[in-house]
């Protein structure tokens, strides 16, 4: 797909590997949508983008929220024109160990609120995301592209069964979506992401951290930039379509 002039959504687009992207897509001529939660926050990221010389829009959403979501993608349409591509990159973590064991007491761990918030981001609202695009760009009849950003957490993580749940999810979708819309002209692929130096690896223990990034066999965390590289792949290749692309420094085997 060429980029120049593509109008592309990015959800989770004003800081981390959404920002990432978005500049790298941009540099190649891209036109970006933002969609985040935080007003000042997503102010900041397009007034960057634009120092730039890159053309961005900032859009306030909750992707969570079905008729917030139809809404704003209307809008980016009547704003922006034609939808090219979506990036459904926008998660949270709400980590927990399914059961703790303390002093031989057994008690709940994860709480039901910290699954349902996970998966109503990390998967619902991938879903909403990807089916409001996909109409949009049925109806423009001209394809399009859609990637989802999953996990190495997919394959399972302690701590995480939420995320990983979500992030599994996201990855059989792709394949899903990616066979039911070829008829339409539009490619759906994903990105699995290891350890990259993003907010979310930020918050984790030091001591925990050095552990993890001494099993990652090229022995460093990634950049947001390896995955805009890999997501840019997906776009570019015209005969990629329902597989995830690994990066994750060959930490998973």
């Amino acid at each position: 797909m060429q980029m120049k002039g593509a109008v592309i959504a990015i959800t989770g687009g004003a800081r981390g590997l959404g920002l990432a992207m978005a500049q790298h897509l941009g540099q190649q001529g891209a036109r970006l949508a933002l969609l985040d939660l935080e007003r000042d926050t997503l102010d900041q990221a397009v007034n960057t983008l634009l120092d730039q010389g890159i053309d961005a829009t900032a859009y306030e959403l909750d992707i969570a929220d079905e008729t917030a979501v139809s809404e704003t993608f209307a809008a980016l349409v009547a704003d922006m024109g034609p939808l090219k591509g979506l990036i459904n990159n926008a998660g949270i973590t709400r980590d927990g160990l399914l059961v703790k064991v303390k002093d031989g007491k057994v008690e709940k761990g994860l709480s039901l609120e910290q699954w349902r918030q996970v998966i109503d981001v990390n998967l619902t609202g991938v879903f909403l995301c990807a089916q409001e695009a996909a109409c949009r760009m049925v109806e423009a009849g001209e394809g399009g592209v859609i990637v989802n950003i999953s996990s190495i957490s997919r394959a399972g993580n302690m701590g995480q069964s939420n995320y990983s749940a979500a992030k599994a999810g996201v990855a059989s979708m792709t394949v899903t979506w990616a066979k039911e819309l070829a008829r339409h002209g539009i490619r759906v692929g994903a990105v699995a992401p290891g350890f990259i130096e993003t907010e979310m690896t930020a918050a984790i223990r030091p001591d925990v951290l050095e552990k993890v990034t001494r099993g990652i066999p090229l022995g460093k965390l990634g950049q947001p930039e390896d995955i805009a590289q890999s997501v840019a792949y997906i776009f570019a290749n015209d005969y990629f379509s329902g597989r995830v692309i690994e990066c994750d420094g060959g930490l998973r085997v």
